[in-house]
């Protein structure tokens, strides 16, 4: 499964639900009921004419002072998809945009998926919300026409309002909500030209900007309900371990615990638990005391084979021999015969956490055959079945509410914490909200998986690549989901390394999976994260050999030729478009220009979630191995851009996130157990390491919106990798960069 695959893998499970356009106005017009819990539940007006908001469709509702309601169908977790999906809906509806208030939609199948991954929320609604607002605003003027008497093709509209073919008289959406509710939607409507839009492509501040600076935005810890308990899980620390005894006497005594629980190993895929001994208790110091009281003995079953040094000579040995051929032209083993001079070099990737700054957490009452959760999750539908699987209740008796997600990168795509919440509701008998601490969720996380590459090549003569052979060794995340029998699962991990943007006549990519227990998911750029580092620093290491500068032996070799497989939602590769970034880029950061002794500058490109990035990085090494960025330039072909202001955001914190992997992050197997448990161990990127700068470009395009928020993170490491090259002439094969690498 490739990185766009992941949009595919949360389609295909969810139950689907296709309704015509006519359909899909009136199925908004049904009333829900709900229980109103720190306003999470949205507000459904009958369009009457009183105080309550009309809904126009499912997305809009407008109440009688004008303010304009939009719900948005995707889990908001800082990368802005509130402000940017509502502009779509803005937009076309021509609301005032001080008079929009962002809703967050709850799970209804009348929103389709509301799983928020893959960098597909924009890309994938972006027709569907700019035809709600149209639609919404189509209505308004059919009910302001009728008022008038006049056609409504005559009318127009402008901020919040419907202005009469005379010019003078005007009726605001507020005066018009409630008729235009009980008209028949129109068949079609037309969308805005983009040269007339007034929102889409001009700079928004985030809509949920001042609750959060203020303390007012709810996040999934924030979340209280009346009689609710706390719970802190004690998991097993060993991989592939049990429960074998465990002591409670000391915990029930600690003021405020209420009841001790055993959690045994439940669900599967993305809503897996791992056993454990719950600790529930009237709050969360008392659930913490509580556990720590616990007396818990672990069956570690095999831990010594658990161990990161032991898992890097496995993956070695296992990237030394053939794999399952996953593309392949010409051939590999005869070219490699016959070139003038070979190269062959191995890269190894540890796992990752995701570390979001609000650990996991979730809040559930489960009510005899019936349960509701608030969760920070990006995937609601994955909740929903994981909690009725576990309960043994149907899927259409679990509401789930999303809150505000305070950092999400991967790991909430995984509803593990949703249904242990769940199952200890319906255990104590009451609302139950599971906490995880710092080292729950670095050391209980489900990791971007290990990898190891090895790629081989021969130079001609000239020193162009005449084969390029690349070995793939990693920890699936498909095996991890669906277990070591899975077909296929070469399909999340090899994205970024199976379409090579070079010209190399004979080329081959084999896939070996490395099979462990621990558990793995997605991570931000998934599979792109560890493969453009080996493909992008290979390509620097032939340029070395030819005696080439990197950018124009790059640009030597790019093949205008190369496709992507079809099939996917992810629109085709087009290699002019990368190739553009690449010497944007260049251009941007004074490519060739004299450095400060000491420095270099290094190059990477990258297409991923169907966008184009690359990224020249200036770097230097002091006397104690110590690395610094002084400069950032990144190039980002993503289409049109909705909103300049959120997309910079985005693509800086890529940086940042990428730069921390580079040079920080690994997730350390010990002993049959994670052993990284706090920043201490497990540091992120410090204030004073941030480079001073960071200047981003965007492609001018008239293209469809593309993947956005991950696209910036790949090309990062492999640019900075050949930055270090350049100043010190020390190559790097494995990450994070360590000191002690480049001391000396």
């Amino acid at each position: 499964m490739s990185g766009f695959d992941l949009w595919e893998y949360i389609e295909a499970r969810r139950n689907p639900l296709r309704l015509s356009r006519r359909a899909f106005l009136k199925v908004g017009m049904a009333a829900t009921g709900g229980l109103l819990v720190g306003g999470l539940v949205p507000r459904i007006g009958s369009g009457k004419e009183d105080d309550t908001p009309a809904e126009l469709n499912p997305y809009v509702q407008v109440d009688p002072d004008g303010t304009v309601r939009i719900y948005v169908p995707k889990s908001e977790m800082g990368q802005g998809v509130r402000t940017s999906l509502a502009m779509l809906v803005a937009e076309e509806l021509d609301a005032d945009w001080e008079q929009v208030r962002v809703e967050q939609a709850p799970l209804d199948p009348k929103y389709g998926s509301l799983g928020t991954g893959g960098s597909s929320s924009v890309r994938t609604r972006w027709r569907e919300l700019r035809e709600a607002g149209a639609m919404a605003r189509a209505l308004l003027v059919e009910a302001a026409a009728r008022r008038w008497g006049v056609d409504p093709a005559r009318c127009r509209t402008e901020q919040g309002r419907v202005l009469h073919p005379n010019g003078r008289d005007v009726l605001r959406y507020g005066e018009l909500a409630a008729e235009a509710a009980r008209l028949e939607p129109p068949a079609s409507v037309r969308l805005k030209d983009p040269a007339s839009f007034r929102l889409i492509g001009r700079p928004q501040h985030g809509v949920d900007v001042p609750d959060i600076v203020t303390g007012r935005a709810t996040y999934g810890i924030d979340v209280r309900v009346p009689g609710m308990l706390v719970a802190s899980i004690e998991h097993c620390p060993y991989i592939g371990g049990r429960l074998l005894r465990y002591d409670d006497t000391a915990a029930r005594q600690v003021p405020g615990v209420r009841a001790v629980v055993e959690v045994p190993a439940l669900g599967s895929g993305v809503y897996r638990v791992r056993p454990g001994v719950a600790v529930i208790a009237e709050n969360t110091w008392a659930a913490f005391r509580g556990r720590q009281a616990l007396r818990i003995e672990w069956e570690p079953g095999d831990a010594e084979r658990h161990s990161s040094a032991a898992y890097l000579e496995q993956m070695q040995t296992l990237a030394a021999e053939p794999g399952q051929v996953v593309r392949e032209r010409g051939s590999v083993e005869t070219a490699l015969s016959q070139g003038s001079r070979r190269l062959e070099a191995t890269y190894v990737l540890p796992f990752l956490a995701h570390a979001p700054m609000e650990p996991v957490n979730a809040v559930a009452h489960v009510e005899g055959d019936r349960c509701t959760v608030w969760a920070p999750t990006q995937t609601p539908e994955w909740a929903a079945r994981g909690v009725a699987e576990v309960l043994g209740i149907p899927e259409r008796n679990v509401r789930v509410f999303i809150t505000l997600l305070g950092g999400g990168f991967g790991r909430r795509l995984m509803d593990d914490y949703a249904v242990e919440a769940a199952y200890l509701s319906k255990a104590v008998g009451a609302p139950v909200q599971v906490v995880w601490t710092r080292e729950d969720d670095l050391q209980f996380d489900f990791y971007r998986p290990m990898a190891v590459h090895r790629i081989e090549a021969a130079l001609d003569a000239e020193g162009r690549p005449l084969a390029w052979y690349h070995r793939l060794v990693s920890t699936s995340i498909r095996a991890a989901l669906e277990g070591p029998e899975a077909p296929d699962q070469h399909r999340s991990e090899v994205g970024g390394a199976d379409l090579l943007p070079y010209r190399v006549p004979n080329w081959r990519l084999e896939y070996r999976p490395f099979q462990s227990p621990i558990f793995r998911g997605w991570w931000r750029s998934v599979e792109h994260t560890h493969t453009a580092f080996a493909v992008e620093s290979f390509i620097d290491e032939l340029a070395a050999a030819a005696g080439r500068d990197p950018l124009a032996y790059r640009l030597e070799l790019f093949d205008m030729e190369a496709r992507s497989e079809g099939g996917g939602w992810a629109p085709p590769y087009e290699p002019a478009r990368l190739r553009r970034v690449l010497e944007l880029a260049a251009e941007k950061a004074g490519w060739g220009r004299p450095l400060p002794e000491g420095h270099g500058l290094g190059i990477a490109c990258h297409w991923a979630f169907a966008s184009y990035a690359a990224e020249v990085v200036e770097a230097s090494v002091d006397d104690d191995g110590q690395v610094h960025v002084h400069r950032v330039v990144v190039v980002l072909d993503c289409g049109r851009v909705v909103n300049p202001s959120g997309a910079e955001a985005q693509v800086i914190s890529g940086v940042l996130d990428g730069l921390w992997t580079a040079l920080r992050a690994e997730v350390v197997l010990d002993g049959g157990r994670v052993v990284s448990s706090n920043f201490d161990n497990y540091p992120l990127l410090r204030q004073h390491e941030v480079p001073p700068a960071i200047e981003v470009h965007f492609v001018e395009s008239e293209a469809d919106p593309t993947g956005l928020g991950e696209p910036p993170v790949p090309p990062v490491a492999p640019a900075l990798a050949n930055a270090i090259f350049a100043a010190t002439g020390r190559r790097i094969h494995r990450l994070p960069i360590r000191p002690e690498m480049l001391r000396g």
